[in-house]
């Protein structure tokens, strides 16, 4: 692999998940449609298996591993959606996998995790480093550490999301003139970017973040890498990385544009026209690109655009505060 990631290696990631990750449909309804003024489409991330996009990169990442490592296990570190799609990714494999987890993430996302057969160990968000924690246990066991976005392997197999949605696109006719994928690391958003561009070179690629949290959108704009200033106090849970990635800013600098930015308010109203519309359950990390797209910070009006809804791992009294919002 070259030192940036290629379209090339989302196609060859696209070979290993042909069988194992589900072709998520691309959704379009009318009523949304006509009141943005343009053609909207929603990849439905949250409908992929263990619930978000996640598995795709997990299961690349164990895929491109030699069995002599394979052997030895694997370590992550993640709120929630990198856990279960690697605890998956490796009860597919047989590998045996360790996740550390922080101890205030949402009791669905743990639960789902053990239940694929992984070890839990839950940290302290504040207090603790998880990637103290994880590599410690790397040290200890021989674990092979697979990280939720800044890995090549990682990025690559999130592309396959965008390399599906740019085909389904053009097989409808449409030529999208922009796509919006939630960003936290950017392992999704920079692989979105190289899987559209390899089918649809000429549409822009925009990474959707929660404010407070946009630390990709600032780092894009300054040239350098930014971090936020704080590390909690957004509903979007899965979006909450402290700065871009080493491995995914200098790839975002080549191939995204200006990131769109979105309030949880906003969040919350997006997950509520997703259910009611489009009949999807949308978690709020995974609802923000699709809150930049209604509320015009990602312009629709005489366009075609796309957002990935990344992820569906939404608790219940989340989802109730987010239905809450409709006033018919």
């Amino acid at each position: 692999m070259s030192s940036l990631p290629s379209f090339a290696d989302v196609q060859a990631a696209a070979r290993r998940l042909e069988g194992i990750t589900i072709k998520t449909p691309l959704l379009e309804n009318d009523r949304v449609n006509a009141r943005l003024g343009g053609r909207l489409f929603i990849k439905a991330e949250c409908l992929q298996r263990t619930g978000s996009f996640k598995l795709r990169g997990a299961y690349n990442f164990l895929a491109s591993m030699s069995d002599v490592d394979r052997q030895k296990g694997v370590v992550g570190w993640s709120s929630g959606n990198h856990a279960q799609g690697l605890a998956e990714a490796a009860r597919l494999m047989g590998i045996k996998a360790t996740i550390v987890m922080p101890a205030d993430a949402p009791a669905l996302k743990v639960a789902n995790t053990r239940a694929s057969g992984a070890e839990v160990v839950l940290y302290d968000r504040v207090k603790d480093s998880r990637e103290k924690i994880g590599l410690g246990i790397a040290q200890q066991t021989g674990a092979t550490v697979v990280p939720p976005y800044d890995h090549p392997w990682i990025l690559t197999g999130q592309g396959t999301a965008g390399l599906e949605l740019a085909e389904q696109a053009k097989a409808l006719g449409v030529t999208l003139d922009a796509v919006a994928a939630p960003c936290s690391g950017g392992g999704l958003a920079t692989g979105v970017a190289l899987g559209v561009h390899g089918v649809s070179p000429s549409t822009t690629v925009h990474a959707g973040e929660p404010a407070g949290f946009d630390d990709m959108t600032h780092s894009l704009a300054a040239g350098a890498k930014r971090r936020n200033e704080k590390l909690s106090g957004s509903i979007c849970d899965a979006l909450l990385a402290p700065e871009p990635g080493d491995v995914t800013f200098p790839l975002a600098q080549k191939v995204l544009g200006p990131g769109v930015v979105v309030s949880d308010e906003e969040v919350l109203d997006a997950m509520e026209v997703a259910f009611r519309e489009y009949k999807i359950v949308v978690e709020p990390g995974g609802a923000v690109a699709l809150a930049a797209a209604l509320t015009g910070k990602l312009p629709v009006k005489d366009r075609n655009v796309a957002v990935v809804c990344s992820g569906g791992n939404v608790d219940h009294a989340t989802f109730v505060r987010a239905l809450s919002r409709y006033k018919s």
